[in-house]
């Protein structure tokens, strides 16, 4: 029998995993309800997540080409990149966010709460470039702009850092053999708790992780090429052709 301070302990770790998920799935759906409420607004934001997809693709061209990299590169493209609408998948989150850190192993509840942090953050900054733009059809030049107006460095860090952590987390797991049984042993109470979308997202990246066998080097592309390029478009001067920054920008966004 557990001891009731470990239970108290575990208790309390299940609260805060809960109530981070839930408030920041709050934040999700504020960006949401903003944009819902001006049409002009949400064409920029969807236009600009289909732009940063392919910004996405064309910097990691190489990787999405790679044997070892190909399936974990298309899996952050998916799940993180993508214009795709995750309505219905934080809808489930929402609406049951105690139980995943009850169903679910603590291991894959701490990713579940980093994804919601770095989703939250996403949307935030999402809407703050799209309101920056000034139409729905955006070029290299209109988009470095918009960053550099929006601003909010420490935010750009933190969302890189984030991305990182899950790339991380996953890793980790993946180590831990027992926990890919745990996981597939989840798939009947995730149905019944209505997490059967976080389910399928946690699975598809333990797998593909997995397969990756290590993302140190993964992990560390992503976080050169990121940095990289935030640095470069907060130091273009936009004004000046020939400026290296500006070329080295442009030459990783898409035409």
């Amino acid at each position: 029998m557990a001891r009731p301070d470990l239970e108290g302990a575990r208790g309390e770790r299940r609260r805060a995993v809960s109530d981070e998920i839930a408030q920041q799935l709050h934040v999700v759906a504020g960006e949401r309800q903003r944009r819902a409420a001006d049409p002009d607004l949400l064409a920029r934001v969807t236009s600009l997540k289909a732009f940063q997809q392919r910004r996405f693709e064309h910097t990691y061209a190489d990787l999405l080409q790679s044997a070892r990299y190909g399936a974990a590169t298309r899996f952050f493209l998916a799940e993180l990149y993508g214009p795709n609408d995750f309505t219905r998948r934080d809808a489930q989150f929402a609406r049951v966010a105690p139980a995943v850190a009850r169903v679910f192993p603590h291991e894959f509840a701490e990713t579940v709460t980093i994804l919601a942090g770095l989703h939250a953050l996403s949307e935030v900054l999402d809407t703050a470039m799209a309101s920056e733009l000034a139409e729905s059809r955006i070029t290299a030049i209109e988009y470095a702009g918009a960053w550099q107006r929006v601003g909010r460095a420490s935010d750009r860090e933190r969302q890189i850092a984030l991305t990182l952590d899950i790339a991380k987390q996953l890793d980790r797991v993946t180590r831990m053999p027992l926990l890919r049984n745990v996981l597939r042993a989840m798939r009947a109470p995730a149905r019944i708790a209505g997490l059967g979308e976080l389910q399928r997202m946690l699975e598809t990246g333990f797998d593909t992780f997995r397969a990756m066998n290590g993302a140190d080097e993964f992990v560390a592309t992503i976080g050169a090429r990121e940095r990289a390029l935030a640095a470069d478009l907060f130091a273009a001067a936009l004004g000046e052709p020939g400026d290296a920054a500006t070329l080295r920008a442009f030459a990783a966004l898409p035409t």
